[in-house]
């Protein structure tokens, strides 16, 4: 045991011994290695030294030429750098104005360039709309009919503005220009969740009649419509169907309560009365004599266009270059136009979720519909045809084509518009003798 224990020792100290030994070997190498790259260096630097001592003068010259050649080089470089930050700041021109040529006008926020020839266009085309319902006013005396009304109207006697408020025609947009026009600040209509009907009515309170009369004749006048039929789709759309708001879907219910039809059997849908029910709604509030939503009554019933001598009649589907002519008009283009925020639009703009068109689902919607219920239909809202020139014929094309009597004589237009007219002006229970009236003239 003690043996085992001795050579182990020794073992041990042996191999620190020849480990110490290889360590200091190595070092040695190392700085051996060290001197003689250093002696090296030395030499070279001498050999340099002799050559630039023997050379003179053609050694400095050639220095000189290389600095002149570092700092050419470095100016191309620059150069380079410049015209390739230029190009790269006009291809990103270009790609911007390609993206706003082909991208298709909005309707949310007016701007684009202006000129001397738009303006003159737009002028002209403004003026044909008022010279065309002036003459369907006097023609069927509508102005007797329909004195003016000022519930619906927005005056800013500070901006000489006035603007009658047409629900579902643009009206959000609109209305977010007047809380602008009201003082109230960009960041706080953004974030703010009160609506803005409310906030608007804070700083311009309904007008009397008075009032409105006494600024109309000196200020700048104007509203907006829209195709009757698209409008009250997406009155609809908005408010009825899917029951967003509370007012609208007790509304709603009532509507299914009363107009569904029990035959069809099953569970009412919880999405609210469809479309075929809310236009049987319509047709009997009107036969009754009652008051329409805003969101769905006829223009000439608030708005009364015949007795307002409006300065614009705007369309939603101008809208983007007839609010431009109106705010350059009033000269408000440093307060209103641009100021729609980006993150807002949809929002503001009152658009549908689902990002579809109300237009684009006007056929479907319309499919649901008889021609008798049609008929009905327009009898509520051919005024507005008639007043802002639409065409309806189209919708009888929508309708269920068994619906149709193919064997009916079609009834003059002129006629058939002085009798739906006249049905629309009489008394509730006058409106049948109007159409058997017209029937009978036809």
């Amino acid at each position: 045991m003690l043996l085992r224990l001795r050579y182990g020792r020794r073992l041990q100290t042996y191999l620190k011994i020849g480990a110490c030994i290889l360590v200091g070997l190595c070092y040695f190498a190392f700085l051996f290695r060290e001197s003689l790259n250093a002696y090296e260096q030395n030499k070279e630097r001498v050999a340099t030294a002799e050559n630039e001592a023997e050379s003179g003068e053609y050694g400095a010259q050639s220095k000189q030429q290389l600095k002149l050649k570092r700092q050419q080089m470095q100016r191309q470089r620059l150069l380079k750098q410049q015209q390739q930050q230029q190009s790269s700041k006009l291809k990103n021109v270009t790609n911007v104005l390609a993206t706003i040529v082909a991208t298709p006008p909005t309707t949310l926020n007016p701007v684009y360039e202006y000129s001397e020839e738009l303006h003159t266009c737009t002028e002209r085309v403004l003026q044909q709309r008022r010279d065309h319902l002036a003459a369907v006013c006097e023609r069927y005396k509508l102005q007797e009919q329909y004195p003016p009304n000022p519930w619906e109207f927005f005056v800013s006697p500070g901006h000489n503005l006035v603007w009658c408020n047409v629900f579902k025609a643009a009206s959000s947009t609109w209305m977010y220009y007047f809380n602008i026009l009201a003082g109230y600040d960009l960041k706080y209509l953004q974030r703010t969740e009160t609506q803005p009907l409310e906030l608007a009515r804070k700083r311009f309170p309904r007008p009397e009649l008075p009032e409105l009369l006494e600024l109309l004749p000196s200020a700048l006048s104007f509203f907006f419509v829209r195709d009757p039929f698209e409008r009250i789709v997406s009155a609809y759309r908005n408010k009825l169907e899917g029951n967003r708001n509370s007012f609208y879907k007790a509304l709603g219910t009532k509507i299914v309560h009363k107009y569904r039809r029990h035959s069809l059997g099953g569970p009412w849908p919880r999405c609210g009365p469809t479309f075929e029910e809310f236009v049987r709604f319509l047709i009997a509030e009107h036969a009754e004599g009652k008051r329409f939503d805003e969101h769905w009554a006829p223009v000439y019933s608030f708005c009364t266009p015949c007795s307002v001598n409006f300065s614009i009649i705007g369309k939603v589907e101008t809208f983007q270059r007839d609010s431009e002519f109106i705010i350059r008009q009033a000269g408000l283009e440093s307060l209103l136009l641009g100021k729609l925020p980006q993150r807002k639009l949809r929002k503001i703009g009152n658009q549908a979720r689902s990002g579809v068109k109300t237009e684009a689902l006007v056929e479907r919607y319309f499919s649901e519909l008889e021609r008798s219920t049609l008929d009905q239909l327009l009898k509520i809202y051919r005024i507005d045809f008639e007043l802002f020139d639409y065409d309806f014929s189209k919708y009888y094309d929508m309708v269920h084509p068994w619906s149709v009597d193919l064997s009916t004589a079609p009834v003059p237009a002129t006629v058939a518009v002085a009798g739906v007219i006249a049905a629309a002006l009489t008394p509730t229970g006058a409106a049948s003798n109007a159409s058997q009236a017209t029937v009978a003239a036809a």
